[in-house]
């Protein structure tokens, strides 16, 4: 009966308390993130091809004309890098926040804003690769019934270099799930 007013002696070695440990793996994972949306920035944005085309020919000189395909000429492009430059610019400041800690922290805000913007940065990338895919479709392949030509057809290097963008984003917006379900997941009550 006496053993129940005994204190328990805490035996640990260390005579520094525990400090929270950073969780490395969302660093890495948003460093992932911000290497794949700045490069499908970069890749839509510096997108741009030039094309000669004979349109006539008076004796034999023939009459060209120069066009250009520019990522600027279509607003789903435009939305895609300014999404993209948005979400690389979230994932770089999220780093900062992540390696600095708890210095960052208002009022103990920091473990609720924090996936409610991962949440926000998620939905604006999948939002604009949504738009530029719709786009990149019907440059593929043209529409028949609106009489809309393909272009990749004529600018085939233009095509491929905003297809890997493409890609680069998808890649992008599988990792901000990623993130956003670990960064929700912090959330919960520990046991």
């Amino acid at each position: 009966m006496a053993s129940r007013n005994v204190e328990k002696l805490d035996l640990s070695f260390s005579a520094v308390p525990d400090k929270p440990k950073k969780d490395w793996v969302i660093v890495y994972l948003r460093i992932l993130a911000f290497l794949a949306t700045a490069s499908a920035t970069l890749v839509m944005a510096l997108n741009k091809q030039t094309k000669h085309f004979v349109v006539a020919t008076i004796g034999t000189t023939p009459i060209t004309v120069s066009i250009t395909a520019k990522f600027q000429h279509t607003p789903a492009f435009i939305f895609f890098v300014i999404a993209n430059g948005v979400a690389s610019l979230h994932c770089l400041m999220m780093i900062g926040v992540d390696i600095l800690g708890p210095q960052f922290d208002y009022k103990g805000l920091k473990p609720v804003l924090i996936p409610i913007l991962d949440m926000m940065s998620l939905v604006l990338a999948s939002a604009g690769d949504g738009a530029a895919t719709f786009m990149s479709e019907l440059g593929r392949n043209g529409n028949s019934h609106a009489r809309w030509d393909k272009i990749c057809d004529k600018f085939g290097s233009y095509c491929n270099r905003g297809g890997a963008a493409l890609i680069a984003s998808f890649i992008a917006i599988i990792l901000l799930l990623i993130i956003t379900v670990m960064s929700i997941n912090k959330l919960k009550p520990k046991k």
